[in-house]
């Protein structure tokens, strides 16, 4: 699918962007105020996300990355979750907020919490830049999120096709139709 020559209908524009995230910050910052916050950006896709969420927060914030892997290149996920890199520092003072770029089936999202849980953290939430529940296969609603999306493939804002395109600084749509 040459995505360059489809068309690209934008879903979440770079000002929606900014002002959920203004929000998002908002209460984050109003909900973590008297506790001890470690954000872990599952990477890669929730790179961006994460970065300007963080700035939008008004608390002190610890950051940490961990890498999974359920997609490979491919526009469906593998069903198969792999943590590829994982945290490996002591989470007992901490409440941790997972954050990633979308929570569509869910089950790498639970599968991170699940496995966050066991290295007893204080708490452990999820913050989602974009949720489509129409694709979920487990129990999960992410504890708070940018914009629930219908079920289309996306691409931009660090979401990625074959790796490009993270860098577009909106969330759009790739249609079948040609440019």
């Amino acid at each position: 699918m040459g995505i360059d020559k489809k068309v690209w209908e934008i879903l979440c524009s770079e000002e929606d962007i900014k002002n959920r995230l203004k929000e998002l910050g908002k209460q984050i910052s109003r909900d973590y105020g008297n506790k001890n916050l470690y954000i872990v950006s599952l990477l890669k896709g929730s790179f961006i996300f994460t970065a300007d969420l963080v700035r939008e927060l008004s608390i002190p914030v610890k950051i940490n990355f961990m890498t999974t892997s359920s997609y490979g290149h491919g526009v469906e996920s593998s069903g198969s979750v792999e943590i590829v890199s994982d945290i490996n520092e002591d989470l007992t003072e901490y409440d941790i907020l997972v954050v990633d770029d979308i929570t569509d089936s869910g089950l790498t999202m639970k599968y991170v919490l699940d496995h966050l849980r066991k290295k007893n953290a204080t708490s452990v939430k999820s913050c989602v830049l974009l949720d489509k529940p129409e694709r979920r296969k487990v129990q999960l609603e992410p504890d708070y999120i940018g914009f629930t999306i219908p079920d289309k493939f996306v691409v931009g804002y660090g979401l990625n096709y074959g790796d490009y395109y993270r860098n577009i600084p909106y969330v759009f749509i790739v249609t079948d139709e040609n440019r």
